[in-house]
């Protein structure tokens, strides 16, 4: 069932995306990253020296604050703050700069729609900037259910309000390392999938349909990865 959207897009197709590395000069890495009208910036620092409520002399430390456009910090984006140090710590190598922190600062620039996703494309992006030493990159996705069931991705915020339910979800761009040297052991990851939010109400089929949509999706958002940093290649000198 083919569905009519506002901005005349498929149920499929995603918004124009744009990604910038480097936009901010004090940040060890940063990036912004647009889908449509939702944009993001991030900005990195660290790693360095572990503070005594994050020591720990094996691995290193990841904090993520949230800022957004306007108002406090609520428990929204406390959850927002949650889900992305979990969804860093999976993708990054701990144990190379063991009891240091690397701080991940989220700027909400304007909101328009499937909000987290892009946060977490544009931390992915920063970190890369900053050199920090990765397993593999990540892509995030939103995917949405109808009542009438029918899945759309890449919502705007008018959609998000008419949904039943949505997913967040989070795949491995590629299973080879950013850091040379190609792909770590132990890591089958390029069928798997790191992160999974789900909000509403939605049956067992809806996630599977989700999940089948948002990794189709995943490669054309990896494509659009890849070409992004090969415009840009990584300075290594701006991690330390």
């Amino acid at each position: 069932m083919e569905v009519d959207r506002e901005d005349g897009r498929t149920q499929n197709q995603l918004r124009p995306l744009a990604c910038s590395r480097n936009v901010l000069h004090r940040a060890h890495g940063s990036a912004s990253w647009y889908q449509g009208d939702t944009k993001v910036l991030a900005a990195v620092y660290g790693p360095k020296a572990g503070t005594r409520k994050n020591e720990n002399p094996e691995k290193a430390c990841i904090e993520v604050i949230w800022k957004p456009k306007t108002g406090q910090t609520g428990k929204l984006e406390k959850e927002y703050e949650m889900i992305l140090k979990r969804t860093l710590q999976s993708i990054c190598i701990l144990t190379v700069n063991p009891n240091t922190t690397t701080s991940i600062i989220i700027q909400v620039v304007n909101e328009d729609g499937a909000l987290l996703p892009c946060a977490i494309n544009a931390a992915c992006v920063a970190l890369v900037d900053a050199g920090i030493p990765m397993k593999h990159l990540a892509v995030a996705i939103c995917c949405c259910v109808a009542k009438s069931g029918y899945v759309i991705l890449d919502p705007t915020k008018l959609e998000e309000q008419k949904m039943k339910s949505f997913a967040y979800l989070v795949f491995p761009n590629s299973v080879h390392s950013v850091l040379t040297g190609g792909s770590v052991q132990g890591e089958p990851m390029e069928h798997g999938i790191i992160t999974s939010v789900t909000h509403g109400i939605m049956s067992v089929d809806d996630y599977f349909y989700c999940l089948e949509r948002g990794r189709a999706a995943s490669a054309k958002l990896s494509d659009f990865l890849r070409r992004s940093l090969q415009q840009h290649p990584t300075d290594s000198s701006k991690a330390g």
